[in-house]
């Protein structure tokens, strides 16, 4: 295995997009999702926005999924808060220990820094992995409003 985590090129729209429709359509996921979002998201990933970074998975040049980080800044923690937004294996590369992998990746990369994602609890294999990951629930609700 090849193993390789590079970030989001132009190349890798139609089938990055394609993951994107699978994994918001899948129980893993409370929202659906549109297309202008998927694209939006796309875009920001590959433009100069500072807020959003987007990571290909690849496997000797094959693109097993995909990861999308958010940046910010936690008042609560006191330190950069990097979310982990989108984290997304095809099935066929699932169980094979490629995501501890990417969340070392972050790890090393993201230095001083909390390391947050949300994960339905009914997804109990990716609670399972992210907790033997060092992740720990937070207990509270989240909230958002569009404005």
């Amino acid at each position: 295995m090849q193993f390789c985590i590079r970030k989001f090129v132009e190349e890798d729209r139609s089938e990055i997009l394609s993951m994107m429709k699978v994994f918001y359509s899948s129980d893993a996921v409370f929202t659906n999702g549109s297309d202008e979002i998927f694209e939006c998201d796309f875009n920001a990933c590959v433009g100069n926005s500072p807020f959003v970074e987007g990571y290909v998975l690849t496997d000797n040049g094959k693109i097993l999924g995909y990861a999308m980080l958010a940046k910010s800044f936690s008042t609560e923690f006191g330190k950069p808060c990097i979310w982990l937004e989108d984290l997304y294996l095809k099935p066929e590369f699932r169980g094979k220990g490629i995501i501890p992998k990417v969340i070392k990746y972050f790890e090393d990369n993201y230095k001083d820094c909390v390391l947050r994602l949300e994960v339905e609890d009914e997804n109990s294999h990716a609670v399972h992995v992210y907790e033997k990951a060092g992740f720990s629930r937070l207990p509270y609700v989240e909230m958002k409003k569009d404005v």
